[in-house]
């Protein structure tokens, strides 16, 4: 590893650190617009799952086909989203985004179209796939945008706090747009029309996505196109320090899609599944806030003891949330979920950043966001049908396992990452660990 790549997870006793308030910001070098418009511009990708599932049950009359459906979203987007971030990486953002968000336009269009035709259900299905497969990566490749202008235009010493900083600001962003974009989705669905939010989303992508793509920082990432520029092999996507980042990502997606299922078990018991989606809000906007303040945290308090205590705390909230049965309890448990959740999701995303290896930034980014689809949606559609065989007692444990998951993942990292160790792998260090 050269020195120039070597970034720690361990801060000596006595760092020398130079003044902050030399060189560009991230700000100044991004431009105003970038966050706001990058902010936007996830909506259409949050809103996607659920409008999905809301416009197939309304035209169709069917439960299990919508929530099919919806599974099928996720399902596209594992098998494509990796293949954009790749596109992303040997072409460029902003021709990749530009096809990407028509294509998305269209199928979503299509979709709407389908959904109230006579067609049969599998092309329902078919069309679910294809909006899966050409939803626009907007929170991985902001990551990767973001990261290589710390990496290229910033000074050196401050790569670390404003990675840390910039991954605490992105996941927020996520679980702000997951919390949001669902109500949405209803509020549109119940004041205008159910095709209203997925004809809403392929209108936001035509132009949000559409500025993101042609936002001056585009030009901030590389591509493998470049002159002089190394790209490492394949290989080097499947290390064991990376491996073990996507697991715990997985982790945590299988923590999504668990609780909201296990809690809308418990709930509809109740008479009251409505309220699951928000009471699952409190998890998630707790998660965000405490996501944003992992940027207050001592450096000295490294990555790898990080991810090892927050998992520990997701733990301690979901084995709580199977055993407490009073709605204020509920509460407090997700709430204690989310202060793990937050925190966790900023620790594996820059390990993410830190290990990517030369020329895969927006493909490692990428992997790791469709870690977190395939989690949810594997958990949710696992958690439904342990609820429907042994009721609400049997799916309230599940994220217990899945927040096993992630500490195992945390536990392991902390085994493959000593001291001095975190740097990003080289072309020469493809395939090691």
């Amino acid at each position: 590893m050269t020195g120039a790549d070597q970034t720690p997870d361990q801060t000596p006793d006595q760092p020398q650190i130079p003044r902050d308030d030399d060189g560009p910001s991230l700000l100044g070098v991004a431009g105003p617009t970038y966050f706001p418009v990058a902010l936007i511009a996830r909506f259409p990708y949050a809103m996607m799952v659920v409008g999905v599932l809301t416009i197939v049950v309304s035209a169709r009359g069917s439960m299990s086909l919508g929530g099919l459906t919806s599974a099928m979203v996720g399902l596209g987007t594992a098998l494509c989203g990796p293949l954009i971030g790749a596109a992303a990486d040997r072409f460029g953002q902003r021709p990749v985004l530009l096809v990407a968000g028509a294509a998305s336009s269209l199928t979503l269009l299509t979709l709407t179209l389908v959904v109230y035709s006579d067609l049969p259900g599998w092309a329902v299905l078919v069309s679910g796939v294809a909006v899966g497969a050409t939803a626009p990566q907007v929170p991985p490749l902001s990551r990767s945008r973001l990261v290589g202008i710390i990496s290229t235009r910033l000074p050196k010493h401050r790569h670390v706090r404003t990675v840390n900083s910039t991954m605490a600001y992105e996941s927020a962003a996520d679980e702000l747009t997951f919390v949001f974009g669902p109500m949405i989705v209803g509020l549109l669905a119940t004041t205008m029309h159910p095709a209203a939010p997925i004809i809403g989303a392929a209108v936001m992508t035509v132009v949000f996505l559409t500025w993101f793509a042609v936002h001056p920082s585009w030009s901030e990432t590389p591509n493998s196109t470049g002159a002089g520029s190394v790209v490492a092999p394949a290989a080097a996507l499947f290390a064991p320090r990376l491996l073990v980042v996507f697991a715990g990502v997985l982790g945590v997606g299988m923590v999504f899609g668990s609780v909201l299922t296990s809690l809308t078990s418990v709930l509809g018991d109740a008479g009251h599944a409505e309220r699951a989606g928000l009471l699952y809000g409190a998890m998630g906007v707790g998660s965000a806030i405490c996501a944003l303040g992992v940027a207050l945290l001592p450096e000295r308090f490294a990555l790898r003891d990080r991810w090892v205590v927050f998992a520990t705390i997701l733990l301690v909230g979901s084995v709580g949330l199977s055993v407490v049965e009073t709605l204020p309890g509920i509460i407090a448990m997700l709430l204690l979920q989310g202060v793990g959740v937050g925190p966790t999701m900023v620790t594996v995303f820059s390990f993410a950043a830190r290990r990517t290896p030369d020329g895969r930034s927006a493909t490692v980014m990428t992997m790791a966001s469709t870690s977190v689809v395939v989690g949810q949606s594997a958990a949710a559609a696992t958690t439904g049908q342990i609820a429907e065989a042994f009721g609400s007692a049997g799916a309230i444990v599940i994220p217990i396992g899945a927040a096993c998951v992630v500490t195992a993942a945390a536990v392991l990292n902390r085994v493959l990452t000593g001291p001095g160790r975190a740097g990003r792998p080289t072309t020469a260090q493809a395939g090691a660990g």
